[in-house]
């Protein structure tokens, strides 16, 4: 069975990775390390399809280690002391590179069983992850790694990414591929930022054009139906989740309602109006506030209006109340009030209510 696509075209080197030229360019800081042949512990962190895995692998396969392959979604303790076994044999004697692949999924015992091969240099790890590692990777392991993020890739990045994957589909197959005009462009910017997904529209564009054995015809509009929501970016239980609603709830506090509305449409596109409406409630009080009360209220039907109506009619309430508290004058005073209330009861002596607010109907009388 023939291997997808994009794994067939994985960069060798480090010149062909699409983007990541913050970190890959001549003279950057990861690129002189990785030239320089001293390979750290070392942590990428970012969104899936930028190139995190590739970098890794060609970092890992020319280091002249003995290398091991773990990914966190299903490697367990046992894989992880076959690792540790390879130390000090004839094969580890260059030391043993463990590449890691989503090492949030390992829990916290799984990561402490390296942590003693990581500190005395016998083993050097390589880890990916698409969540924020400073939540999900043990801190004992962070503070013995470098930390480098990378970013999504730019439409015009991806473009010769796709241009290529449509050549190597070609070569592969004899059949000359005419893709109309737009549809690398369309590909490359409706992927967002996925290079890997872009590749693997180009596959499925492939696999059901017209074919006649000669050419292949690719539309724009098998292009569209194809990529027509690969754009949005969300994870409803990760940072991309948390990262959405709290560029909402700025764009409304920056008075920015058509950025506000924006970051809500990624939310109803994705269905989770529950995590929408739940936040418009918290803004109406924190940032709202004294400054215009009755936009609690009218947020509070909004919201109640959307969760009867449901999806796609939801949208229109939801989108009233978004437009109003972003109009709306801005007062934080009822939060800022509450939590210096709250200060003083967690650090200081409260004492007892004064008398005359105790709840004391007659003066006890002493005789």
């Amino acid at each position: 069975m023939s291997s997808p696509l994009a794994d067939r075209i994985r960069p060798k080197n480090l010149d062909e990775v699409v983007g990541q030229r913050h970190l890959l360019d001549k003279g950057r800081y990861l690129r002189r390390i990785i030239d320089g042949g001293n390979i750290p512990n070392m942590i990428f962190y970012g969104p899936s399809g930028v190139g995190k895995t590739t970098v890794a692998r060609i970092i890992a396969e020319n280091s002249g280690m003995k290398l091991h392959k773990l990914n966190g979604t299903s490697a367990g303790t046992a894989d992880i002391r076959d690792v540790i076994a390879d130390t000090g044999t004839i094969d580890g004697m260059n030391g043993v590179l463990l590449y890691l692949d989503e090492i949030q999924y390992l829990n916290k015992k799984q990561q402490q069983s390296l942590l003693e091969y990581i500190e005395n240099g016998q083993i050097t790890l390589i880890a990916s992850t698409t969540e924020n590692p400073y939540f999900y990777v043990y801190n004992a392991i962070l503070s013995r790694s470098a930390v480098f993020e990378f970013k999504p890739v730019t439409a015009e990045d991806v473009i010769p990414a796709v241009e290529r994957a449509f050549r190597v589909l070609s070569d592969e197959s004899g059949v000359k591929i005419k893709a109309e005009k737009g549809v690398c462009e369309h590909i490359a910017r409706g992927c967002g930022g996925d290079v890997r997904k872009s590749v693997s529209v180009c596959e499925l564009c492939f696999l059901g054009a017209e074919n006649n054995g000669i050419e292949a015809v690719i539309t724009l509009d098998e292009a569209k139906a194809l990529t027509q929501r690969s754009n949005n970016r969300y994870d409803r239980d990760g940072d991309e989740h948390y990262d959405i609603l709290s560029a909402l709830q700025k764009s409304i506090r920056g008075s920015d309602e058509n950025a506000a509305l924006h970051y809500a449409a990624r939310l109803i596109e994705a269905g989770d109006i529950i995590s929408l409406c739940r936040r418009l409630l918290v803004i109406a009080s924190e940032d709202i506030g004294l400054a215009y009360p009755i936009a609690a209220a009218v947020t509070k039907s909004c919201v109640d209006s959307a969760l009867q109506l449901g999806l796609p009619e939801a949208r229109i309430p939801l989108a009233e109340a978004i437009i109003l508290l972003a109009t709306s004058p801005k007062s934080n005073s009822a939060e800022s009030a509450i939590d210096a209330a709250l200060e003083d009861v967690r650090t200081k002596e409260c004492g007892t209510p004064p008398r005359h607010l105790q709840n004391k109907h007659l003066s006890l009388i002493h005789i």
